[in-house]
């Protein structure tokens, strides 16, 4: 996985410790979602997998799945699970595509690193079924903050730290107020943070059935 630098992860450390761990990261009615969630979309994958890889293979040869560290609760690094959506070179290519995003986020709707199959993976949210699997383990949840990367979490400023005092969500608060089409970091925060304010088992819920219309409707999704 990848590390952070030393003096990034002491800033994540001194960051993390001294927030406050959001009610919904200890509720175990959110936590029996998450697994019965879970459990059905990893039987849904078990459906999809195989075609899934066999279309990706064939579109652009290498690794079905790809693998990332991201920072959930409190700061702590986990590895997210997808099914490559890009050229199997795309990280090493990334200083090659322009940025069309504001902040510490890097969005392009055109990206010429997304392969044919990744753009209909996107399109559907198909790439991310893996993260069943994190949900099931507990590193995320059904529904939370959107999970930041390493080159996030280091640049930081202290009103961003707020954002890990919630498990990383599959969807969230920003995936049903625009998706991909919103492209300023403070906005995405602002968001995170106003679903800590007003969440409960309830609101999670309902997040999840709005997240499905949305996905429906496709709007937003690159």
């Amino acid at each position: 996985m990848l590390s952070l630098p030393p003096e990034i992860s002491r800033q994540v450390s001194l960051e993390t410790s001294a927030s406050v761990i959001h009610p919904s990261a200890k509720c175990l009615i959110k936590r029996s979602i998450d697994v019965v969630g879970a459990l059905v979309g990893l039987l849904i994958l078990v459906v999809l997998a195989i075609p899934v890889a066999v279309a990706i293979w064939l579109d652009s040869p290498g690794p079905i799945l790809y693998a990332q560290t991201r920072y959930g609760l409190k700061g702590k690094p986990f590895t997210i699970w997808k099914f490559r959506s890009m050229v199997k070179n795309a990280d090493a290519l990334k200083q090659t595509v322009s940025n069309q995003a504001q902040g510490l986020i890097f969005k392009n709707e055109q990206d010429p690193r997304v392969t044919r199959v990744g753009g209909l993976l996107r399109k559907t949210s198909l790439d991310e079924f893996p993260q069943f699997w994190n949900v099931l383990t507990g590193d995320m949840s059904l529904v939370g903050t959107r999970p930041p990367t390493g080159d996030e979490v280091s640049r930081y400023s202290p009103h961003h730290w707020q954002r890990l005092n919630v498990k990383p969500g599959m969807t969230g608060q920003w995936q049903i107020s625009g998706r991909s089409a919103i492209k300023d970091f403070e906005e995405i925060v602002h968001l995170d943070l106003h679903y800590q304010a007003i969440w409960s088992p309830w609101y999670d819920i309902q997040v999840i059935i709005k997240t499905i219309t949305v996905l429906f409707d496709r709007r937003g999704a690159y």
